[in-house]
């Protein structure tokens, strides 16, 4: 039987966008599907969620930082060259045809900061391999995007620790 690859969007303003990416990753590990993730925005690579999954799976999980961090403290050139730079990375997973499975997180802000066009992205999905799942997440999805996706999972805020006070804590936010 062959695969019919999905676009999927995880997208609001609701924790758990890149969380439940990590999980289908996971879950792909799982049945021996070949996985790429690609982080836009984060340059951490100590996150609990990096060493795992790569220390889990060594050769079968691939992930890439493209990101600078925060990008409101940094100077917007610096920022748009990182992410033009993941998104070639990016094009040259995908059109390989390498991989099961990519997540390309956090790029829905490459399309709110103007660095791609929505046209950009769909096009690279309409190119990939039929065959090839991909997970795209981030706040404010473009509309053309989420219409074009097979699956769209809107998270949406209903109560934070931040609201109380309660900053980011190792093993739940990092």
């Amino acid at each position: 039987m062959a695969t019919q690859g999905l676009v999927i969007i995880n997208t609001g303003h609701g924790k758990g966008k890149t969380t439940a990416a990590f999980g289908l990753a996971l879950r792909a590990a799982g049945q021996g599907l070949k996985v790429c993730i690609i982080q836009f925005i984060k340059a951490q690579a100590k996150t609990g969620e990096a060493q795992a999954l790569t220390a889990a799976f060594p050769g079968q999980i691939e992930l890439h930082l493209a990101g600078t961090g925060f990008t409101w403290q940094q100077d917007k050139e610096v920022v748009k060259q990182a992410a033009l730079a993941g998104w070639q990375l990016a094009r040259e997973k995908i059109l390989s045809d390498g991989y099961d499975l990519v997540v390309l997180d956090e790029l829905t802000y490459l399309l709110g900061f103007g660095i791609l066009t929505e046209a950009e992205v769909i096009s690279l999905l309409r190119e990939r391999p039929k065959r090839l799942h991909l997970v795209i997440t981030g706040r404010d999805a473009a509309q053309g995007l989420m219409e074009y996706a097979d699956l769209v999972t809107e998270m949406r805020a209903v109560k934070h620790p931040f609201q109380q006070g309660i900053t980011a804590q190792k093993g739940i936010e990092f």
